[in-house]
């Protein structure tokens, strides 16, 4: 009894307390487990790589903080480069892949600080400011990724920009290291002043495989077409020296000469030029009676008198841009941001971005063994068409050689449009301007795209006295079902247009216009009562149209409004 009695008194005391005991100890385990897998599913799934690093930005880390890498002497060398490569043989699309934004994946490699074997870097200045800025404002941009298996391409973070500064050997060494180089496939390379003296070649000495070059210098016998990237020649000046927009027209100058390291065969001849021009042309110098330094690089001279520069070049309508040591010449960065249009002698130089960019609409190129006839040729130009060019000229540096940010991305943009060229950008889209900023612009080159006020087309129609032949023809033209108005252009100043009720009677609005001179270009004249995105200009004796094959033209138009069309 009393056992028992014991047994029943401690019993039912003991058995709750061991089963919360083992309650706890099943959730915490179960709670272990689950977490386990939640981490492993994790690790799993989630994009994840061994060379993934955080954005790339040196505010993060300093340059002196990177790793040190030392290259052995046996390290491999890369292939000097191959002049045959283009983007079907040497670019592995495969690695972009679709996504559904059209956009390219970029890699840059994570910072180090490359040395020989003794301790010696491979560059004598580092890291510029301008390749970090380049750097940076990839990181920032919509094409960066810092997952290297989803990128398409690569950038190394090792600064190749000013060959002048570097040890050619050993950063060719320091790019076969990179862990991705795969000799060169699918890797780009900035550069911008190429060559050294003497001979000071056009393209990166540097070994480089099959990475695709940016250059800022090439000529057409060192750019591989479709697969490298003419790049400009980044001025200093763009960042220190902020020139206020200046409205086109006439200058002070017509023609002015700045550069200071200009051969002596060019300068004899631009001061023949100058003797013959006297006031119109403007040849500077650089200031002897100046001590040299920053202060003295932004000023020039002619015959003693000091003036300031870049801020010189917007007094004149024409900069002259001459080759130097090097093709590629910062000179025509700060001529740009003045708003000056570039007179550009360097035979076989391959513009800046010319792949896309269309420099006869800002600029002049000429033979350098024409520089005699450049005056001639340049008074040929009409006022019109210089003020046009001034404004796009501003505008080419705005968009594109303003900043090291300009220049990255559009490179890059260049790239992207060759993988995926169903979404690249169109010619209008790199040539026009997106926004007017000048009232007196008239030119359909640089108005604004806006829908059309109504549908079908609109009718021009120039005559000068043939009045039946003129009835006819609006007769016919008045059948087509699209038709929204007819505008009938009276071409004839010594003679008025027929009476109103003589005019043939149609379903649609017609108007009769009358110039003030007898020219065949009044036809193509942005008349305001043209409301339609077509027009259709005829003359007053074309009467072999049907009316079925003018509502052909313009459904056919309509389908593919883009692009002109013409019988």
């Amino acid at each position: 009894m009393c056992a028992s009695g014991k047994y029943s008194s401690r019993g039912p005391a003991l058995i709750p307390r061991m089963k919360t005991r083992h309650r706890i100890y099943y959730i915490t385990l179960f709670s272990v487990v689950l977490l386990g897998l939640i981490a492993t599913g994790m690790f799993q799934f989630w994009p994840h790589s061994i060379e993934s690093t955080a954005d790339w930005t040196l505010d993060k880390r300093s340059v002196h903080d990177a790793p040190l890498v030392r290259l052995p002497v046996s390290s491999p060398i890369p292939e000097r480069g191959d002049l045959s490569c283009r983007m079907h043989t040497c670019f592995d699309v495969y690695r972009c892949g679709y996504n559904p934004k059209n956009r390219i994946k970029v890699y840059i490699y994570p910072l180090q600080r490359f040395v020989d074997e003794v301790g010696v870097p491979i560059s004598s200045t580092g890291l510029s400011r301008e390749y970090n800025d380049l750097l940076s404002a990839i990181s920032d941009s919509d094409f960066y990724t810092d997952d290297v298996t989803r990128a398409c391409l690569f950038v190394p973070s090792i600064d190749v920009l000013n060959q002048n500064s570097l040890r050619i050997r050993e950063t060719a060494q320091a790019l076969a290291m990179l862990p991705r180089w795969d000799k060169g496939m699918n890797h780009l390379l900035f550069n911008m002043l190429p060559g050294g003296p003497p001979d000071y070649n056009t393209a990166l000495d540097v070994p480089r495989d099959r990475a695709l070059l940016a250059g800022g210098g090439f000529s057409t016998w060192t750019y591989r077409q479709g697969y490298d990237v003419s790049i400009p020649v980044y001025s200093p000046l763009s960042a220190d020296v902020e020139l206020p927009e200046r409205q086109p027209g006439p200058r002070r100058y017509f023609i002015l000469s700045s550069q200071t390291a200009i051969h002596r065969e060019y300068r004899a001849e631009l001061e023949r030029l100058k003797e013959e021009n006297g006031e119109a042309l403007l040849l500077l110098d650089k200031c002897s009676n100046l001590s040299q330094g920053a202060a003295s690089a932004r000023k020039r001279c002619y015959k003693g008198q000091v003036y300031d520069y870049p801020q010189i070049l917007q007094e004149s309508s024409f900069c002259v841009v001459l080759r130097g040591a090097r093709l590629g010449q910062a000179a025509l960065s700060d001529v740009l941001q003045a708003g000056c249009v570039p007179v550009i002698l360097a035979d076989s130089y391959i513009l800046p971005f010319s792949e896309v960019l269309d420099w006869k609409r800002a600029s002049v190129v000429i033979p350098e063994e024409k520089l005699s006839e450049m005056y001639t040729i340049l008074k040929s130009i009409p006022h019109r068409q210089v003020e046009e060019m001034q404004r796009q000229a501003r505008w080419f540096w705005e968009a594109y050689f303003s900043s090291m940010k300009a220049i990255g991305l559009t490179t890059l943009q260049i790239i992207n449009d060759r993988i995926y060229p169903y979404a690249s950008r169109t010619y209008e889209q790199w040539n026009n301007p997106p926004v007017v900023k000048w009232s007196s612009v008239n030119s359909p080159l640089f108005l604004p795209l806006i829908p059309p006020r109504a549908p079908g087309f609109t009718a021009v129609v120039l005559t000068y006295d043939r009045i039946e032949s003129l009835f006819r023809v609006i007769t016919e033209i008045s059948k087509v079902p699209s038709l929204a108005k007819l505008l009938v252009v009276w071409n004839n100043q010594n003679k008025s247009p027929p009476e109103e009720s003589l005019w043939p009677k149609i379903a649609v609005p017609l108007k009769v216009v009358r110039t003030k001179e007898n020219k065949l270009s009044n036809r193509f004249f942005p008349y305001d009562e043209i409301e339609t995105e077509a027009v259709l200009a005829i003359d007053d004796d074309i009467i072999m149209l049907t009316s079925d094959e003018l509502q052909f033209a313009d459904a056919f138009h309509a389908h593919r409004p883009a692009q002109p069309h013409s019988a």
